[in-house]
């Protein structure tokens, strides 16, 4: 990975905006008034999906995606004006947040000002025409980077001029653009910002499998590493889903977070989430008898960055669709901020970004105990996923009573087993030397 990224990353917490859909007014100055609230949960930089105008040829629904750009360099009229989303910078930082945009590099929409101007920057299919690689996404066209040195130029003092004023990049399917690339733009970027945060949107296994069968770039989690800061958990998000729709043991995605911390650099940030843009709302995703606390409080205790997508504070169970006028529906009373606060706060309070990291699961509890040890003291966090279960589970701690960090109630092991709570269960202790 980027050899400068700092394991400080495992204590961020990034809060990702959809502007048309995130309130009633859909527009950047519509963001604001919500801001002091998601500060208050512990939120430390927020995420705006793309700002730009966007493509007419070939739109997908009436408002058309967020990913089909027409300019890098302008601003989507129906959010406002770049002024508008200058003076939404200036609220975020003013509230000490930080702000990261999208940049989406892999393509354009067809009719975009760079496909009428450098035609020869794109892919072009065997009959001549433009087109793209990935067959569902009919409403954009591929640019073509090998060969392309004025393309690079272009796009790299696009970055720059954002970086000046922004704080961090979410580079959009990451792994379909040269690593090439991304090299030479973290460098010409460090010239006028070198605290700049990128994440990658790193790809499923499968899709890099299958970019590579068609002869076109596929790049894996370890290679984005060497440019980027974090990457997606995409790589084992399926084992995770496999889980909560029954079709393997909880015991096995645990083994594949473990398989995370020998596979990568021992400094490599994942961003960890339990849904965003692409992906269904988490409530859609658990069985009746899931826990959305526990798991939730799971998530924010694995090591690493962390998400949280604009309504999942208060259990929305729609996703808004990327192609039309699609409003988050607001129901506070299923609001958990207080409860992702709490997360948060315990995370970063508790949980240290260095020294050793393990985990275990019951299978037959479904719960799961997460450890961290780093100089004398030692956090251990158990999870039980399933509130149908009742019982105790083996952890690796001494016998002897605690307090629950999280309601500051007392606990005991006892001979190496601790009763399951319908609270989350978080210990500290110190070892002794």
């Amino acid at each position: 990975m980027a050899i400068e990224s700092s394991i400080d990353l495992r204590k961020l917490t990034i809060y990702s905006i959809f502007i048309r859909n995130f309130s009633d007014e859909g527009t950047f100055k519509g963001v604001i008034p919500e801001l002091e609230r998601i500060k208050e949960m512990g939120v430390d930089m927020i995420w705006f999906l793309p700002h730009y105008p966007l493509g007419e040829l070939k739109r997908k629904g009436k408002e058309g995606s967020p990913y089909a750009i027409k300019d890098y360099h302008g601003f989507n009229e129906a959010f406002g004006t770049k002024d508008d989303f200058e003076a939404l910078v200036e609220a975020v930082h003013q509230l000490e947040m930080k702000v990261m945009i999208d940049i989406v590099f892999n393509h354009t929409s067809p009719d975009s000002l760079l496909s009428q101007k450098h035609p020869e920057w794109f892919y072009r299919k065997p009959d001549g025409n433009f087109g793209n690689h990935i067959g569902e996404w009919t409403d954009v066209i591929d640019l073509e980077y090998q060969g392309n040195d004025a393309l690079w130029d272009y796009q790299i003092e696009t970055l720059v001029e954002y970086a000046k004023i922004i704080d961090g990049f979410r580079c959009d399917v990451a792994s379909l653009v040269p690593l090439e690339f991304w090299l030479k733009a973290r460098q010409a970027v460090a010239q006028v910002n070198p605290e700049l945060i990128w994440l990658a949107e790193s790809v499923e296994p499968s899709f890099i499998l299958e970019t590579r069968r068609q002869g076109i770039t596929g790049l894996s989690d370890s290679e984005v590493y060497q440019a980027f800061d974090l990457t997606y958990d995409y790589d084992i998000n399926h084992y995770f889903l496999a889980y909560l729709r029954g079709e393997i043991a909880l015991s096995r995605y645990i083994e594949s977070v473990r398989q995370q911390f020998w596979t990568y650099p021992a400094n490599f940030t994942k961003l960890r989430f339990l849904e965003n843009h692409d992906q269904e709302r988490i409530v859609g995703k658990i069985q009746t008898h899931h826990s959305l606390k526990q798991l939730t409080a799971f998530n924010f205790f694995l090591r690493g960055a962390h998400l949280i997508y604009n309504g999942q504070e208060i259990q929305a169970d729609h996703l808004p669709s990327l192609f039309d006028h699609d409003l988050i529906e607001w129901n506070w009373q299923k609001d958990i901020s207080k409860e992702i606060q709490r997360f948060i706060q315990l995370k970063k309070e508790l949980v240290p970004v260095s020294g050793t990291f393990e985990m275990g699961a019951d299978d037959d509890m479904e719960a799961v105990w997460v450890q961290y040890q780093d100089h004398h003291q030692e956090v251990i966090g158990i999870f039980a996923l399933n509130q149908n279960k009742k019982g105790e589970i083996e952890v690796p701690i001494e016998d002897g009573n605690y307090e629950n960090q999280y309601n500051h109630q007392e606990v005991q092991v006892k001979n190496g087993k601790i009763r399951l709570e319908q609270d989350p269960i978080y210990l500290q202790t110190t070892i002794p030397s």
